[in-house]
This record gives structure tokens, sequence and C-alpha cells, in this order.
């Protein structure tokens, strides 16, 4: 895998992510905001953080291994981000 690609799939997948949560925030003004910004916040803070992971790689590390992890990490992470949204979305 490419550095390059990596970087672009944090952006997009965390992007679209984000908009997802916008999109729902403009379609349902009546639901809990506090929440949903809260979501979006940790959204960031992974975007912030997987950026600087990517950017400041560890030199102990194998460079197929880490960037490997990174990827994981980020799908991991946006799984759970999205049962959190989930959990927004269907609460009354």
């Amino acid at each position: 895998m490419n550095l390059r690609v990596i970087k672009k799939d944090i952006e997009y997948f965390v992007g679209e992510f984000i908009d997802d949560c916008t999109l729902f925030a403009a379609l349902n003004p009546d639901k809990n905001n506090e929440d949903l910004a809260k979501i979006i916040d940790e959204a960031v803070d992974l975007y912030n953080n997987l950026k600087d992971k990517v950017n400041h790689p560890a030199k102990d590390v194998k460079p197929s291994v880490y960037y490997k992890g990174i990827t994981k990490e980020l799908f991991e992470s946006l799984d759970a981000l999205c049962e959190k949204l989930s959990s927004v979305v269907s609460a009354k």
C-alpha cells in the first residue's frame, strides 16, 4: 500500500463520516445534537491522530507493518464511531 493512498483514505473516509453526521443533523434538528457534536469531535481527533501517525512513523517498526496497522486502526475506529452514530440516530 502506498503512503499517498493511506493519506487519501484517511481524508476520504473520515470526511465522509463527518459529512454523514452533518447531513443527519441538518435533516433532524429535533435530535440530540450535543451527542452528535461529540461524535464529530471524536472523528476530527481520529483524523488528526492518524495523519500525525502517518507523517511521523515509528522508527522501530517495519514500514509495511506500521502502515497496515494504521489502516486497521482507521477502519476499526470508524466502525466504532458508526455504532455511536447509529445509537444517536435510533434514539427517540
